[in-house]
């Protein structure tokens, strides 16, 4: 299915500044499907075909069944089918007549709503307001306040005072129609609260109702900080004097509430606001939670980290006061094990959750390789593809298996004073990964197996990809010359 943009730009002669208004519209109108208990379709001329409409947008309610069991985007509309489209676009008024129309077993009522911007009087595209007629039972009171909401917003899409204007940084969350309306007139006072909205603010300490109350004075005095009870009176002001302003969380006694207040204005007459509430107590509350509980697991991999590096400081003392040049060699290898963990823990100690960047764990315990082998040694380590990033529980293992087998190459693979490389390959595709790690050195003894091999490194290595990684590992011979080693694992 085509996107907004490309079926504007494919089929119209929309400018940019009316595609985006379009674009702000289909990001704002699911509160106006809600609202009208219907489906919303956005049409345009076709461009080159006098009298053709074309459905760039649609949006079902998710207050009352939908007129639409197809999706109508794409479909194109001409002669007596855009009959009510076309008489909305050229006479750049609200179509209401005509009789209902059948889609299939479901009868529905069509009407036509031109749509402009906030700085052009032209109408510039057409929304369609269908609603499912199968239930024609008595309105309720919620739906009948519902229903003249909406029929303020539909009179302000008219003249662009619908949708409001883009404010820079706003966030996309926002009140759902179902999650708490109150309704104010010009006066400032509570025409219509639904249950939810009575509920929230019953949260935060109403005892009473809100019908008849001025609703910016009464938050005001149920927010606890008083510097946030003046903002949020200001906010729910500056909606009923025709601004937008941003959505904003208040708290009292304990309750966390998101508040979102548009104003409503109606052929450019001031007729009150439209408060959108929802409770979020809960929500905020484990968002806390979660914070809290990162910081600990950060702490926890900083604490593990410093005592890793105290452990491998007091194995590199041990290792100069040794004078058995073996015993020397494994305090030093296992110096080396110890800080390529650490490493891991370092770089998780500074994320937000359990995941690393691997690409630069790998590229510092290669530089450690080269760094500690003989001084002679012309051996470098490179790098080619991308490990990307790993979750902790395969980068511990992986980083081990990596040390050995760069560590082995570096100071195996060629002799004293001979160049060369030691190239870790990565072939990563979704969660499988391929790491060889080979060289152009001497290669490998005939007849070697890692599962036989009586090395500590490589039989860690074996463990470690067949055990903790669950994959497999292979050491042999390139054919042009030297060793490598292939190890094959999915994450997950």
């Amino acid at each position: 299915m085509s996107t907004l943009g490309d079926l504007i730009a494919a089929h119209t002669d929309l400018s940019a500044n009316t595609s985006e208004h379009l674009h702000r519209l289909a990001a704002e109108w699911q509160l106006l499907a809600d609202l009208s208990f219907a489906d919303l379709l956005l049409w345009a001329p076709v461009r080159d075909r006098e009298g053709c409409y074309i459905c760039l947008a649609q949006v079902r309610p998710t207050t009352g069944p939908t007129a639409y069991d197809d999706d109508q985007v794409g479909r194109v509309l001409s002669g007596k089918d855009a009959e009510h489209l076309h008489t909305s676009f050229s006479e750049g008024r609200i179509f209401r007549e005509g009789d209902p129309v059948w889609h299939g077993a479901t009868p529905a009522r069509h009407e036509a709503v031109p749509v402009r911007r906030r700085d052009r009087q032209q109408v510039v595209a057409v929304v369609a307001r269908d609603t499912n007629l199968s239930d024609t039972r008595s309105p309720s009171h919620l739906e009948l306040n519902y229903l003249k909401t909406a029929d303020y917003l539909i009179r302000m899409l008219t003249d662009g005072g619908f949708p409001p204007p883009l404010l820079p940084g706003e966030p996309t969350t926002a009140p759902r129609v179902g999650d708490g309306l109150v309704r104010i007139g010009a006066d400032g006072l509570v025409r219509y609260a639904s249950p939810n909205a009575l509920s929230a603010y019953r949260r935060m300490g109403v005892t009473g109702v809100l019908s008849g109350e001025n609703l910016a004075e009464l938050t005001r005095g149920l927010v606890d900080d008083p510097e946030k009870a003046k903002d949020v009176h200001r906010r729910i002001n500056r909606a009923l004097s025709g601004e937008t302003p941003r959505r904003k969380e208040i708290e009292a006694r304990g309750a966390v509430v998101l508040v979102r207040a548009l104003p409503l204005r109606p052929d450019g007459q001031g007729a009150g606001a439209l408060v959108l509430v929802r409770d979020v107590t809960e929500v905020r509350r484990l968002d806390r939670e979660l914070v809290t509980k990162e910081a600990t697991i950060r702490e926890i991999h900083h604490r593990v980290k410093n005592n890793l590096q105290t452990v491998a400081a007091l194995l590199r003392l041990q290792a100069r006061r040794v004078g058995v040049p073996q015993a020397r060699a494994a305090l030093e290898e296992s110096v080396r094990r110890v800080t390529s963990i650490a490493l891991v823990h370092e770089t998780l100690s500074r994320s937000s959750d359990e995941a690393v960047s691997f690409d630069a764990i790998v590229d510092k315990v290669a530089s450690m390789a080269a760094e500690v082998a003989a001084p002679e040694s012309q051996v470098r380590p490179r790098r080619v593809g991308n490990f990307g990033v790993l979750p902790s529980e395969v980068a511990t293992p992986l980083v081990m298996i990596l040390n050995e087998l760069v560590q082995n190459a570096v100071e195996h693979a060629y002799p004293p004073g001979q160049g060369g490389e030691v190239v870790v390959d990565v072939q990563r595709e979704g969660d499988r990964l391929q790491v060889t790690v080979y060289d152009h050195g001497r290669g490998l003894p005939e007849g070697f197996r890692i599962d036989a091999t009586h090395r500590l490194g490589l039989q860690i290595v074996h463990t470690l990809a067949t055990g903790e990684l669950r994959g497999t590992i292979k050491l042999g011979n390139r054919e042009d010359g030297g060793a490598e080693a292939v190890l094959d694992f999915t994450i997950g």
